[in-house]
């Protein structure tokens, strides 16, 4: 007797959400949560620093939706705050923002190596347990962009964490910036639920390179290159949920499909994935996922993720004409790759540890020249 596939655990990611002019399209991001929570999912993800995602939030789902059919996290980021004052106003700035009430899932955003001595200086890991003593979260954890031997330290020194979001996705399983598998294998000796962010790794998993395409197309004709990277992270062991930021109803429905009638990979499934991993560890793209958070203290305003993405179309399909004009564009506004200053606030603040710096200068050597 077959059973029938079990739903996977997907998680909307509202980082990416679709845009109207300069802010949020929120008839847009409305229509997608409907259709997100119609279809069986609840978990939602957003943070003070994304930009109008918490009120976004608010406006597209607490509003129109009762409390108790959907689960909402979002993060307190100590490395934006001078102050643990100021660190802990975070919290009420995202209450007042997205009208929650309460968050069901909170996390201390971004913890690496050189800002996790923050979160302890202000005293956030007490503040957090103490919210959820008063019901203001149900559950906390953190974020995670650094390497194993401090995430084994955080989770010995506060074993009561519940849960731990780490950035896992098939391109950057084994890649040494990242770490995905060691830590994973950490969070999981701990016994901690696990958060998988960026598991199409900022959308470059749902275009990769011509050549793990190709070995997609043949394994699997007429499935989307984004459900392979989904159904990756959701058939590992442990998974709360595999967040996607989706900024459309078509990358929503494609989700949807991946993971309404979940099916983990199978061996085979397995053996071409580790194929398109060996192709992509020797690709010459520039691993960026867009987040932004190099961006927000350039003191020279660079585009730093549209330039990369730039620079990629001519490093992974040597379409140089196709990536000037696209670095046109991103520079049209004024800064460009060659107005850096080597402050390296970026470098600092960058998840997937790039030296941002000489990769701008590159940049400006390929395309400005």
């Amino acid at each position: 007797m077959s059973t029938s596939p079990a739903r996977g655990p997907l998680g909307f990611g509202l980082m990416r959400l679709p845009r109207k002019g300069l802010g949020i399209d929120i008839a847009q991001t409305s229509a997608m949560a409907d259709r997100f929570l119609a279809a069986g999912f609840t978990y939602f993800d957003t943070a003070r620093i994304y930009f109008g995602s918490e009120e976004a939030a608010r406006k597209a789902l607490v509003e129109r939706h009762p409390r108790d059919s959907f689960t909402l996290a979002t993060k307190l980021h100590a490395g934006l705050a001078r102050s643990d004052a100021a660190a802990k106003r975070q919290l009420e700035t995202s209450l007042a923002r997205s009208g929650a009430g309460y968050f069901d899932y909170y996390l201390l955003h971004s913890i690496m190596e050189n800002n996790a001595g923050r979160y302890n200086r202000f005293g956030i890991w007490d503040f957090v347990k103490e919210q959820q003593a008063r019901g203001i979260i149900r559950h906390y954890g953190f974020s995670f962009h650094g390497g194993p031997e401090l995430l084994e330290q955080l989770l010995t020194e506060h074993p009561d964490v519940d849960f731990v979001q780490l950035q896992i996705n098939y391109a950057d399983w084994e890649n040494p910036s990242v770490q995905a598998r060691a830590n994973y294998e950490v969070a999981r000796r701990h016994g901690k639920q696990i958060v998988i962010m960026e598991p199409v790794k900022g959308g470059a998993l749902a275009s990769p390179p011509p050549a793990v395409r190709k070995l997609l197309d043949e394994a699997a004709p007429g499935v989307s290159y984004a459900s392979w990277a989904l159904r990756f992270a959701a058939s590992l062991d442990g998974v709360l949920a595999v967040l996607s930021g989706m900024s459309n109803l078509a990358q929503l429905e494609d989700n949807l499909a991946t993971m309404t009638h979940f099916r983990p990979l199978d061996s085979e499934e397995q053996k071409v994935i580790r194929k398109a991993q060996e192709i992509l560890g020797h690709s010459s793209a520039i691993p960026c996922t867009a987040c932004h958070y190099c961006t927000k203290g350039c003191p020279k305003n660079i585009p730093i993720p549209e330039i990369f993405a730039a620079a990629n179309q001519q490093l992974v399909s040597g379409r140089h004409a196709e990536a000037v004009a696209a670095y046109a564009q991103a520079t049209a506004a004024g800064s460009r790759a060659s107005d850096c200053i080597g402050c390296k606030q970026c470098e600092e603040a960058c998840p997937q540890h790039l030296p941002v710096t000489r990769l701008l200068g590159q940049c400006s050597d390929m395309l400005e020249h």
